[in-house]
């Protein structure tokens, strides 16, 4: 029988799978290999034919599409996200996005589901207030989660240490690093209102549908799995 898994997952879930893979392992004594890693190059990986069992995509257009390609055999939606902002200065969240004078880190599209998320959110503030949308595209810096983007050291939040480095005023990225970054003293985390932001879901794409898999997809989905990844800040199943 197999003991082993390997997964591809998204980055921005390491901080909730690290302790829910561990859960897992203990409980079905199934080993899981994870690499994290921006889900589009990811993605990219699979598509060129690198065995993987399970991916764990920020988006749903991943899973979706090796599901068509009949790479995948099953997807899954597991959790949701939110964007926000961190700034390292005070104000309110339309303001700083108006300010001409702040540089706006993101991550990359087409790259990285983060960038993709930003882009629509863009969108949404065209539509809000024309033409500011096309100036946020315009000012915009992706920083990260692209092929050349800059390389975060080990332990550090993305956008907090972009900010220390002075690389960018505004950080655009997931709200489920809210916690972690409220209590920063150095960096101020910023909300956006539910009305003006991208719903981010994420799901699964079961590419093996061994016995082992599916026991963890079933984790994943299960009360318990959805405890790691409300501890860690992402809207599970259970808040729909």
């Amino acid at each position: 029988m197999p003991s082993s898994i390997f997964l591809l997952a998204a980055g921005s879930l390491r901080p909730a799978f690290t302790p829910l893979i561990s859960q897992f392992t203990r409980m079905s004594g199934i080993d899981v290999n994870v690499e994290y890693g921006p889900a589009g190059l990811l993605r990219e990986r699979i598509e060129a034919g690198e065995p993987c069992a399970l991916f764990a995509s920020a988006n749903r257009e991943h899973p979706q599409n090796l599901l068509a390609r009949n790479i995948a055999v099953s997807k899954h939606t597991f959790c949701w996200n939110k964007l926000s902002l961190v700034s390292n200065r005070t104000g309110v969240w339309l303001d700083l996005l108006r300010d001409p004078t702040l540089r706006p880190g993101t991550s990359t599209p087409g790259c990285d589901p983060s960038g993709d998320y930003t882009w629509a959110f863009f969108d949404n503030m065209d539509v809000l207030e024309p033409g500011l949308g096309q100036q946020l595209r315009t000012r915009a810096i992706p920083l990260v989660g692209g092929r050349d983007t800059v390389k975060i050291p080990q332990g550090e939040l993305a956008s907090a240490w972009i900010l220390r480095q002075g690389l960018a005023d505004l950080f655009i990225g997931y709200a489920h690093y809210a916690h972690a970054l409220r209590a920063m003293p150095d960096v101020h985390y910023v909300a956006i209102p539910d009305e003006h932001n991208i719903r981010c879901e994420y799901q699964l794409a079961v590419l093996d549908a061994s016995n082992e898999v599916m026991a963890l997809v079933d984790f994943i989905l299960s009360r318990g799995g959805q405890e790691f990844l409300s501890a860690a800040g992402f809207l599970t199943l259970n808040d729909e």
